[in-house]
């Protein structure tokens, strides 16, 4: 019976053996198939993503250029010269064209995202400042007040563009 028993752990220990070590080298090579496959999908997914996200960041370039209190004034003359109908035309310009590049942040960091949304709040709420100054007047006297706060403070767009290029710049590489 002992004879026996021994014969079979022979004939089948080998066996064993030989049936551990596979499993394990198979197992290892079917992980490093699936790491090489999920590389290469990321690899050809990013080239065909990477267009559309520099895209993204230049409507986010041209946006925060045009909102540039400096930029915006210029290109948004006063129908009249009521100063709150011009902040208000201000104002929903600057909405506006956040509005229509609300779907952009799909391809940026959230912080950066976020740092775009507190210039565009800073924006506005440096025109309303402006604008509840009683000393000023007219539409004329806002455009020259905005301008005037603008030579002693930095625009919060800058900010955001700055932060925006060194985020293109980590992306490009």
């Amino acid at each position: 019976m002992e004879d026996l028993i021994i014969q079979l752990l022979i004939a089948v220990g080998p066996a064993l053996i030989v049936g551990v070590l596979a499993y394990y080298f198979f197992n290892g090579f079917v992980k490093n198939e699936d790491g090489r496959r999920r590389f290469l999908l990321q690899k050809d997914n990013r080239a065909d993503t990477l267009p559309v996200r520099l895209q993204a960041y230049e409507r986010l370039t041209l946006f925060l250029e045009r909102m540039k209190p400096s930029q915006l004034l210029v290109r948004v003359k006063p129908n009249s010269d009521d100063k709150f109908n011009y902040e208000q035309q201000l104002l929903l310009i600057i909405e506006q064209e956040f509005e229509h590049n609300l779907s952009q942040q799909i391809y940026m960091s959230d912080e950066l995202w976020n740092i775009i949304k507190s210039a565009k709040n800073g924006t506005i709420q440096l025109i309303r400042q402006q604008a509840n100054d009683d000393a000023i007047t007219s539409a004329d006297e806002l455009r020259e007040a905005i301008l005037t706060d603008l030579m002693e403070k930095t625009p919060p767009s800058v900010v955001a563009l700055e932060y925006l290029k060194k985020e293109i710049k980590e992306i490009i590489g």
